[in-house]
Formats: C-alpha cells, sequence, structure tokens
C-alpha cells in the first residue's frame, strides 16, 4: 500500500498491548485487532504510547506488528509506531516495521531531548529516506515537550511520504490553519477522543482513538454519522461515550484502558514499571461508567453482526458484548 492510496479515515484505534508475566499475549492482541475489524475501526496501530512503546524490546515491537498484519490480513491497514527519542533507533525500528508487513509509519516527535525544529525536521526526513511506507506525524507536546509548529509540518509535508499529523493537541483551530496552508490532501487526524467530533467539524479526516479499544463500534458510528451527515446519531454517540472518554484518563494513558479492558475479559490487568495498577477510587469511577457504555457498544456491535461475521465474548457485565 503506498502513500498515493493509503487513505486514514474514520476510527482508528491506538492499540494496547496485552502482557501475560511480563510477555507479549500474543493470543490476546490478535482477538483485540479482531475485534477492531469486526465492530468497524478503520485502521490499526500498534507499538504506540497506548501500546507502550518504550517499554517494549525490539522483539516484540516486530512481532506485534506481524500479528497485527496477519490479523489484519488486508482489511485495513496497520500504521505501525516507529518513532522515538533516537533518530538511529527510530530508523531501525521503521525498518523493521516495513519487513514486518507495515502499511504506513506513526512517527512521535522525538521526546526528551528537546530538539529544534530544524532537528525535528531531519530527524523526520531520516526515517522518510530510509523506507518506502507514508508516514503519518504525530504531535503530542504534553508527553514529549517538543510541539511541531505549524511550519515545521508544511515542511514535512512537501517529504513525497509524509501524508497526515495526528495532533493531540486539542488545539481546535489547527485543523482549519493546517487546511489553509497545506490542503486537504493531507490527512488530520486527532489524538484527542474528548474532542474528536469537534475535530471532525474543524476540517479533520477522523481520531486515532484511545477509547476505540473498549467501545469500537461506538467509536466508528461517531465518525460514519459525520461522514453521512446524520446529526442527530452523532450528538447521541458523542454524549454516550463523552463518560468513557473522561475515564480513560482519570490515570495516564494506558493504565484504565487496559483496566477497562480486563473488566470486559479481553486481557490480563499488567503493565511494565514505572506504569502501575489503576488506583481503586479509579477503578470504581471506571466500572461505574464502563457498563451502560457496553450496554451501547453491544448494541451497535450487534448493528455490525448484521453485515459482518462477529464472535461474542460475554464480559463481566451479563448481557452485554465485550
Amino acid at each position: 500500500m503506498n502513500a498515493s492510496r493509503l487513505r486514514l479515515r474514520g476510527s482508528i484505534v491506538a492499540l494496547v498491548t496485552p502482557l501475560r508475566d511480563d510477555r507479549v499475549d500474543a493470543d490476546a492482541f490478535a482477538a483485540l485487532c479482531a475485534r477492531q475489524i469486526d465492530r468497524g475501526t478503520s485502521a490499526l496501530v500498534p507499538c504506540g504510547t497506548t501500546g507502550e512503546a518504550p517499554l517494549l524490546t525490539a522483539d516484540e515491537h516486530r512481532r506485534l506488528i506481524e500479528i497485527a498484519v496477519a490479523t489484519a490480513a488486508g482489511r485495513v491497514p496497520v500504521i505501525a509506531g516507529a518513532g522515538t527519542c533516537s533518530t538511529a533507533t527510530s530508523v531501525a525500528l521503521a525498518r523493521q516495521a516495513e519487513h514486518a508487513g507495515a502499511s504506513g509509519l506513526l512517527c512521535v516527535t522525538p521526546y526528551y531531548l528537546r530538539p529544534t525544529q530544524e532537528g525535528v525536521i531531519r530527524h523526520v526526513r531520516a526515517i522518510h529516506d530510509a523506507v518506502g511506507l507514508p508516514i503519518v506525524l504525530y504531535d503530542v507536546p504534553a508527553r514529549t515537550a517538543c510541539a511541531l509548529s505549524d511550519e515545521t509540518v508544511r515542511r514535512l509535508a512537501e517529504l513525497p511520504r509524509v501524508i497526515g499529523l495526528k495532533d493531540a493537541t486539542a488545539d481546535l483551530r489547527r485543523p482549519g490553519r493546517l487546511l489553509r496552508l497545506i490542503g486537504d490532501d493531507f490527512t488530520l487526524l486527532s489524538g484527542d477522543d474528548a474532542t474528536q467530533a469537534d475535530f471532525r467539524l474543524a476540517g479533520g479526516h477522523g481520531c486515532i482513538s484511545v477509547t476505540a479499544n473498549v467501545a469500537p463500534a461506538l467509536c466508528a458510528a461517531l465518525h460514519h454519522a459525520w461522514d453521512i451527515a446524520d446529526l442527530v446519531t452523532l450528538r447521541s454517540v458523542t454524549q454516550i461515550l463523552a463518560p468513557l472518554h473522561a475515564a480513560l484518563f482519570l490515570e495516564s494513558n494506558p493504565i484504565p484502558v487496559k483496566r477497562a479492558l480486563h473488566h470486559l475479559g479481553l486481557i490480563a490487568d499488567e503493565l511494565r514499571l514505572p506504569l502501575t495498577p489503576l488506583a481503586a477510587d479509579a477503578d470504581v469511577r471506571l466500572r461505574a461508567v464502563l457498563e451502560p457504555v457496553m450496554a451501547a457498544e453491544g448494541r451497535e456491535a450487534r448493528r455490525c453482526a448484521a453485515v459482518m461475521p462477529l464472535v461474542w465474548q460475554e464480559s463481566p457485565f451479563t448481557g452485554f458484548a465485550a
């Protein structure tokens, strides 16, 4: 899938990395990927922030991408996280992702080192020139302490295979600015679940979502409603998801989302240090939100099942599909 053919739109999931006894749980990860595709997710993103990428070995990084690619089987693209604070390491991960069959790369701004904008441009260019895959930039200054300026995005968009930006700044004026600066062919994806509907209104094309791990059918329905101008459904789904968006950020991502998936019986409740389990009071709040959202997710998933095969797994919330 080359840059000219890769079109990223709608609900895209930033996948968690399930662990069991401090090893990647390959079976659970494959099941998560299949569940996403069955419920309308338009692309898979393994090995990103939500996937605990900085805590993965190179072999684990490769294996996760291979599993996602094999499970997707060409039905949806796999956009592999490949960015680190080291250009050399990022290039190596990008080459590994290409060899593993990824459709594209998600490249985060180099973190911790706080490079200049020129340094970021040279970093991305080195990755771009090392592989033949499309690249989505990832701007998340709250984590990296290094923000991409609009002008830097414009300059990077001149590279043939830099096709888009995941914007986790929650700046809802930015899509309009970038569309005027670069044009509508450049894909703009929200990295902030809570504002994704507003991001679409501002000119964005979709969302790389944490919440989609838990409620993929609802997240897909939100973007479909926007695409067909069904404002009633858009408003309804946005209101249903709002408490879940908040609950999944009660502590640092991916701590709450992994606990939520554990409550649904989909993964073990395991993280790698320095991440620690969700606090008890936050867990109470998360569970209170999950039940009504999963009821709506189950209804939407049954609608998906009418047109796509779906393997059902009962959640601990009796009567609702996980």
